[in-house]
């Protein structure tokens, strides 16, 4: 399928099931009438195909070490382009950053596949307000001497993210704004 089917049925599916009306508190302490539930998305199979094949297809040619990003909203997104590159067998490393990390075993605050100082990533997230969990993603990565220059979410809002990433050497792309979802 191509990348406009793809954004198109991806488009379909978040209008339906994960755009939810009334008052909610957003992760970022803002208030809003509208909330996206990117993990009805991304947790659903065709959801996850969906935002993974596009995923993939705006990284194609990228010279990248992984791809990966903040938990919870990156979770699933991550497994699912693991599995999606080795079917494709164009295989990734990927990785979850943690919010802090773990007490126990490996203590690491970043899982998965080791990233070697001076690696090249890509983050990703299911939706971005401000940026704060994708910046301390970056930050974290940076610790290690990981390299993040690029950010891809499935919804930006508009709410300050692709500013805060821009200051400080990241772009952020989204597969969708608010304006897309009919929201202004």
């Amino acid at each position: 399928m191509s990348l406009v089917g793809l954004k198109k049925r991806l488009l379909c599916l978040l209008k339906k099931e994960a755009l939810k009306k009334g008052k909610f508190i957003l992760s970022s302490g803002k208030t809003s009438n509208y909330y996206l539930d990117g993990r009805v998305i991304t947790l659903d199979a065709e959801g996850a195909y969906l935002v993974a094949s596009i995923i993939l297809k705006l990284i194609k040619d990228k010279k990248i070490s992984a791809l990966g990003g903040p938990t919870l909203g990156a979770d699933p997104i991550v497994g699912a382009v693991a599995a999606l590159s080795h079917i494709k067998k164009i295989p990734l490393k990927t990785f979850i950053v943690r919010k802090l990390a773990k007490k126990h075993g490996m203590r690491r605050k970043i899982e998965g596949p080791a990233l070697k100082k001076g690696s090249k990533v890509i983050l990703v997230d299911d939706v971005a307000t401000t940026g704060k969990s994708l910046l301390e993603a970056k930050a974290a990565l940076e610790e290690l001497g990981v390299k993040v220059k690029r950010a891809i979410v499935m919804v930006d809002r508009g709410e300050g993210a692709q500013e805060a990433l821009k200051r400080v050497g990241c772009r952020l792309d989204a597969i969708f704004t608010l304006n897309d979802l009919g929201i202004n």
